[in-house]
């Protein structure tokens, strides 16, 4: 890794420097470079750094013994551990904190451009599409999944090597303050913002509030990149300049610098649409399932033309996209075809899988949990969407959770008289023992399954992927 000797690495986490060697061995360990870093032990490997950090349930100083003996090159810890303990030690006031800081400092010696992406809805979809995109020219590295907060961004850094040239960082926050800080860490050089909806308004309060939070990626961004946002976004179309700039804007709107026109559904096996920009005019097939995909495709192609990328190139890149678990990712099984959007979930996003499902054909059933972090309005939100559900050709609900009675209790009052029917339960585990004894679902079910992380969706997933008919 570039640039990360101990030294460096202690100068940039503000640490003290221990070495318990032999003074014969210590002038090779000071020059050497670390060979990755890692805050999972159990990633450990020869010449590493090891993070220790302390967690609710485990504290990685007490893994520090097995790390040295995997052959570690540094430990980075709260305290140094007993006498007679032989390894290099920086020593921290805070792991947490010199995680970031160290990758603030690998991010400077690193060659590499980056794009970063936020939003409130999409951000993980619109990465992959961004990255198979400029992979079709450029030698790229990217979030995995969605380590896309104040440990994933850094851990994500620590991947980059040399050889890459452009790395495609999601950034995730909850907070205000919080995208300042991984703007800090990551000095986008093109910033792309995908929509702005109503999440973590607990903390957040209103969309301004989400706006001017998720804008603070502006704050260490090249001052000579590129911003590229959703030009049809209400909340971001008010972004008229950044850094003196004019936004690069992608949209269903003709108005837009990129936009589409000619959008054809092809339900769950994609959408077709004719995409324009300044560069050329050109069809493209979206092998993703949901129109919403389209979005992210112009995202992608406006992200690719700010790297001087054809169109030809852009629309290879689209066409090569793969989907991921978790993100609207479909599963075949014996019995059913399941529409794995279980990862997270907001109002927005929940509208947008409903959409989705209501392409399938044959009897379409969703499961749908609770949706965090949305503050005073929760009920209400929980509310609109069992509303939504409910006039759009969802033929049966499950709700899962303490919210999603509301959920539950507004989609009843709208289905009264119709042939919808609706269930409701109030943990994952009360759902799983009634599909276990129950038969509500049929061979040839499309099933949409969604709610936030933290209701633990993907044990649904994997129950149905081995589940029977009744």
């Amino acid at each position: 890794m570039k640039g990360m000797t101990l030294q460096k690495i202690t100068e940039a986490c503000g640490g003290e420097l221990h070495i318990h060697i032999g003074k014969e061995l210590v002038p090779a360990v000071l020059l050497k470079e670390a060979a990755s870093v890692v805050i999972d032990s159990r990633k450990a490997e020869p010449d590493c750094i090891f993070i220790a950090t302390k967690g609710e349930r485990v504290d990685g100083h007490s893994f520090i013994p097995q790390v040295l003996k995997a052959g570690a090159l540094g430990i980075v810890c709260e305290q140094e551990p007993a006498a007679g303990t032989d390894g290099c030690f920086i020593v921290v006031q805070d792991s947490f904190q010199a995680l970031k800081d160290i990758a603030q400092y690998y991010r400077s010696v690193l060659p590499v451009k980056t794009v970063g992406i936020t939003g409130s809805v999409g951000k993980t979809s619109t990465k992959e599409m961004i990255a198979s995109v400029l992979s079709k020219r450029f030698f790229i590295w990217k979030t995995a999944g969605n380590f896309n907060n104040e440990v994933g961004v850094p851990l994500t850094i620590f991947g980059i090597r040399e050889e890459h040239e452009i790395a495609v960082l999601e950034m995730g926050i909850s907070d205000f303050g919080e995208m300042d800080r991984l703007s800090r860490i990551v000095r986008p050089d093109v910033c792309v913002m995908t929509n702005i909806g109503p999440c973590h308004l607990e903390n957040l309060k209103s969309l301004d509030g989400v706006l001017k939070a998720k804008s603070e990626i502006f704050h260490f961004m090249d001052p000579d990149g590129t911003v590229c946002i959703n030009g049809d976004d209400e909340k971001l179309k008010t972004i008229r300049e950044v850094n003196k700039k004019p936004p690069v804007c992608f949209g269903r709107g003709m108005e837009n610098d990129v936009y589409a026109t000619d959008l054809v559904s092809h339900g769950l096996e994609g959408t077709s649409c004719t995409i324009h920009t300044k560069a050329g005019v050109f069809d493209v097939k979206i092998p993703l399932p949901g129109s919403h995909m389209a979005d992210n495709a112009l995202a992608a192609a406006a992200v690719g033309l700010v790297f001087s990328m054809t169109p030809d190139e852009i629309k290879r890149g689209i066409e090569s996209v793969e989907g991921m678990s978790g993100r609207s990712h479909l599963i075949r099984t014996e019995n059913y075809l399941l529409v794995d959007d279980c990862y997270n979930a907001n109002p927005k996003a929940m509208q947008a899988a409903i959409d989705l499902l209501s392409q399938a054909e044959g009897r379409k059933v969703a499961i749908l949990g609770d949706m965090f972090e949305l503050g005073e309005d929760s009920d209400q939100l929980h509310a609109k969407t069992g509303r939504y559900a409910a006039v759009h050709a969802v033929d049966v609900l499950l709700c899962v959770g303490t919210q999603s009675k509301y959920m539950y209790e507004a989609a009843t009052a709208i289905a009264a008289g119709n042939d919808m029917q609706l269930y409701y339960y109030e943990s994952r585990e009360e759902l799983l023992e009634k599909l276990r004894k129950e038969a509500l679902l049929q061979k040839g079910d499309t099933i949409l399954i969604k709610a936030s992380h933290g209701m633990g969706f993907e044990k649904v997933v994997e129950f149905l992927q081995t589940y029977g008919i009744k």
